[in-house]
């Protein structure tokens, strides 16, 4: 259960498209307020120009070229804290860093990553796309095809990191130079599946409210 977070005690801060380098360091300037108690909560949103992070739980054989290689065609390749393989960020994808006190889910980590997954479930169900889970697997799906990607970092029980949720399908093409999370798996977008254009601002509107409002009942 998570406490029932509002505009008073949830700092909502928007990057627009930024590095990832930047927003790095947001996310660590934030989560440091949270740790002091000077903010109980926050969210970062963001779009990031291409770059391919590599998470803890990166195996061999997820990155199909050599770091220089993807650095010559500009893209990126940091390692990142989070947990997780190695994922593609792009201008079309949504992605979204909630600070959030881990005391909220009972230090479970596994419920914090649930509630994540329902949260980007609800936001999708009422603009028509039918997202699930997969048992064994974090992160959400439309059938067999992954639409978000979900990779958390927990440092004195406050999360970073987050989430990334696929909106425009022009961006697709990235998640070829990759193996998405280790896998051979069909990445989707929101757009793909609707067949038609989808704003950022609504999407995003949709997102936060799930994450702070329709999925936080009160602890």
């Amino acid at each position: 259960m998570s406490p029932e977070y509002n505009d008073d005690v949830m700092r909502i801060i928007d990057l627009g498209l930024v590095h990832y380098q930047k927003a790095l360091e947001e996310q660590k300037r934030v989560h440091a307020e949270v740790c002091n108690g000077a903010l109980p909560a926050a969210i970062i949103v963001c779009r990031h120009y291409p770059v391919i992070t590599v998470g803890r739980g990166a195996k061999p054989g997820s990155l199909l070229s050599t770091r220089a290689e993807y650095e010559a065609r500009g893209i990126e390749v940091p390692d990142a804290e989070r947990g997780g393989d190695v994922t593609y960020h792009s201008p079309g994808q949504l992605v979204v860093y909630p600070v959030f006190p881990m005391s909220a889910y009972n230090n479970d980590l596994h419920a914090y990553l649930r509630f994540i997954e329902e949260a980007i479930i609800s936001a999708l169900a009422p603009i028509g796309v039918s997202a699930n889970r997969r048992e064994s697997l974090t992160g959400v799906w439309v059938g067999d095809r992954k639409i978000a990607s979900i990779g958390i970092a927990v440092k004195r029980w406050i999360s970073y990191h987050g989430l990334a949720l696929i909106v425009k399908r022009e961006w697709l093409d990235g998640f070829s130079l990759i193996r998405p999370c280790g896998m051979d798996i069909a990445m989707t977008s929101v757009e793909s599946e609707l067949h038609r254009t989808v704003s950022f601002d609504d999407i995003t509107h949709r997102l936060l409210r799930s994450l702070t409002y329709d999925q936080c009942p009160a602890a």
